[in-house]
């Protein structure tokens, strides 16, 4: 089935329990917001339609009221998305990476100051790391039809329909392919974080099948998992929105997708990542970047380019170096 062990990946995350919490907080903290962003724009929007002369203008105030409310929210965090990737997700990262190669930690807050230290060290501005987290998230889109897709593991004529719908799976579960390049950016202790993160990807592509199936398999976990605490929030979303002003009760579905997506954020994204992570410094222990693959990636992928014409503009952009731990 899979090749990583789900009780070494539950242990590292309660090892790195400061940022399970730091995440509980900023996601379920953001999950607030469009709460009280949606009713404060419900009740802005109820009280504004009570001056119109239409009579269902209330009713039809509140509910823009809370789509303009939901809108605004949705903009901060797409802001935020930088400062969330670069303190929160490379920081817990960092100490997971460590965690895995068997180095000891720091316990309790201090563990997240730690963080901080490696990924500054490795990052030293934020946009640098957001830069290289879009590349290699566009350069990872290519690799599902360089291996052939689900037709490599089942090479069955006349299932193409069940075929392309198997590939749109295993793209989007490739989610998190751009944290495990970032893990491996971080255990190498490398000073060219642009070639680094090409080495990865190069890394990944050559042990794509291997990887990909782990993928699905954490994918398949996680939207099961997902969609049961999506139902068991349908029922407190709509008891919130049902204090709300306004024909609101269709939102009970969108909040209950935001409750899911900050649960999923804040304690099923860190196994997902902790488990990959497994797989990957296994696979990859000994091997060195195959250049065939680099020029397959190169030529299918613009993304890829720009990463590799990055890593050639840095230092030790030119060269292949065996991977080594830190």
């Amino acid at each position: 089935m899979w090749d990583f062990s789900v009780g070494r990946s539950v242990s590292i995350m309660m090892r790195t329990w400061p940022f399970i919490v730091f995440r509980m907080i900023v996601y379920f903290g953001i999950t607030v917001a469009y709460i009280m962003a949606t009713g404060t724009g419900a009740s802005v929007g109820y009280g504004v339609g009570h001056i119109s002369t239409d009579p269902d203008g209330p009713m039809s105030f509140a509910l823009w009221g809370g789509v303009v409310g939901f809108g605004v929210v949705s903009i901060a965090v797409y802001w935020i998305r930088e400062y969330i990737l670069y303190v929160l997700k490379a920081g817990h990262i960092a100490v997971m990476v460590h965690l895995i190669d068997g180095h000891d930690v720091p316990d309790g807050q201090g563990q997240i100051a730690y963080a901080k230290e490696v990924v500054t060290q490795r990052f030293a501005e934020a946009n640098i790391l957001f830069v290289i987290d879009q590349l290699v998230k566009g350069a990872i889109r290519a690799i599902t039809g360089l291996i052939g897709g689900i037709a490599a593991f089942l090479p069955i004529p006349g299932l193409s329909g069940i075929v392309s719908f198997i590939n749109t799976v295993i793209r989007l579960s490739l989610t998190y392919v751009d944290e495990i390049i970032l893990g491996y950016n971080i255990r190498i202790n490398s000073s060219s974080p642009f070639e680094t993160a090409r080495q990865g990807v190069v890394l990944y592509a050559q042990n794509g099948k291997r990887m990909v199936k782990n993928a699905v398999w954490l994918a398949v976990i996680m939207w099961g998992v997902s969609f049961v605490i999506f139902l068991l929030m349908l029922a407190p979303a709509a008891a919130i929105l049902w204090v709300m002003p306004g024909r609101l009760a269709g939102w009970a579905f969108v909040l209950a997708i935001v409750f899911a997506w900050a649960f999923k954020a804040a304690f099923i994204e860190p196994f997902a990542i902790a488990s990959l992570m497994q797989v990957y410094f296994d696979t990859i222990e000994g091997q060195v970047p195959n250049p065939e693959w680099d020029q397959r990636l190169a030529e299918a992928s613009s993304k890829f380019r720009e990463l590799r014409d990055k890593a050639l503009g840095s230092f030790g952009g030119s060269r292949w170096d065996a991977p080594r731990a830190a």
